[in-house]
């Protein structure tokens, strides 16, 4: 187990959490903190392949890394859906697209709510020090 690669990466998923929940509350872009939940969460379920010394995939649907990660956590239909939107901010929310609509404050407050409870659940689930890992 690589218990030092797996903080790592929980370390980096906060600082995008952490950046997302200030732009939040700023009521900056809904686009630009989507775009910080998506890192957030792909780092977050990365974490469990770090941690097992396994190979990191280099995608970004969330399901689909979850595909790797299916005897280290679990999802309700409903959360599944929360990462079927969350992956489409990689692209979505990325690249400009001609009349594209930015994520309502709603969405992004739900998925922003996930988010900070998956942090939660991913510390927990490794026996990682949340503390230790958000200063």
């Amino acid at each position: 187990m690589n218990e030092q690669s797996a903080k790592e990466w929980l370390i980096k998923a906060w600082h995008n959490l952490s950046s997302a929940k200030i732009l939040y509350n700023a009521d900056h872009y809904t686009d630009t903190i989507a775009i910080e939940l998506h890192y957030a969460v792909e780092k977050m379920l990365k974490s469990f392949l770090a941690y097992e010394n396994r190979k990191i995939p280099k995608k970004h649907d969330l399901n689909e890394i979850h595909s790797f990660i299916v005897e280290n956590i679990s999802f309700n239909e409903s959360e599944f859906e929360l990462l079927d939107i969350i992956s489409g901010y990689h692209i979505e929310a990325s690249y400009p697209q001609y009349h594209r609509e930015m994520p309502n404050k709603e969405e992004i407050e739900e998925v922003l709510n996930f988010s900070e409870k998956l942090f939660d659940k991913v510390c927990l689930i490794l026996n990682m020090n949340r503390q230790e890992l958000t200063q």
